[in-house]
């Protein structure tokens, strides 16, 4: 059991930050190390991560308006940092140094950002108490789906009525330890994958655990959340 929960909470931060695929090397970086970084940056305290595009889902070609500049790349994690690296602003996993950071018009940059003319989703934000201030989406989000747990693919779209539901609960969610969930066994049970687009088509994943009702960036899901769900994963099943 103690093995399982530490193989879900692996998981749980490689979807949240993701820096590399372990934790050891405590103290400094051991000979001939390999670390699987995952693509991420830094920028005004909040961590943003780069969801490859899957051409298989038949998703619209992303379009985006720079707007201001945000700051820049001043440290390539990759080749450079050890496994324990503590992320810092201007921090990011493949980008070059001095590499531009630009906000996205139409917007929030707490959301999303744009780094070498691809968008980062925001992920960790130490600000954020709540899922809707992590990510505030208020009038963007195109559709919602749910996705194979196998392969990733859009298996069924929410209903518009549902996908309002949805957001107007998910948007309260309080966020919780993420360490504490885990060792509370909430990362366990049947996992239901959800994607978020946005209507400038850039998607993301939330990982769901119906059994607890509790998603993998540590907000806990209330009733109305839950019920909205299990229509939807019904629907699938029709």
């Amino acid at each position: 059991m103690k093995n399982s929960k530490n193989m879900i909470l692996i998981l749980v931060f490689a979807l949240l930050l993701s820096a590399c695929s372990s934790f050891a090397s405590l103290n400094a970086c051991p000979p001939n190390a390999e670390i699987d970084w995952v693509d991420v940056l830094m920028i005004d305290g909040i961590t943003y991560e780069h969801h490859l595009p899957d051409l298989t889902k038949g998703s619209l070609p992303i379009k985006f308006e720079k707007g201001r500049e945000l700051g820049k790349v001043t440290y390539k994690m990759a080749d450079n940092a050890c496994s324990n690296h503590k992320m810092q602003n201007g921090d990011a996993a493949f980008l070059k140094e001095g590499t531009l950071i630009y906000e996205i018009k139409g917007y929030p940059s707490s959301l999303i950002v744009s780094a070498n003319d691809v968008v980062y989703v925001a992920n960790t934000n130490k600000k954020a108490k709540t899922a809707g201030e992590l990510f505030p989406m208020d009038k963007l989000v195109k559709n919602i789906y749910i996705e194979s747990t196998e392969d990733g693919k859009r298996l069924h779209t929410f209903s518009q009525s549902s996908k309002e539901k949805f957001l107007a609960e998910f948007y309260k969610l309080k966020l919780e330890d993420v360490r504490s969930l885990n060792d509370d066994s909430k990362f366990e049970g049947t996992r239901i994958f959800l994607e978020i687009e946005l209507n400038n088509s850039v998607s993301f994943r939330q990982l769901y655990w119906s059994d607890s009702n509790t998603f993998h960036n540590g907000a806990i899901g209330n009733d109305k959340i839950k019920d909205v769900i299990n229509d939807e994963v019904s629907n699938l099943k029709n």
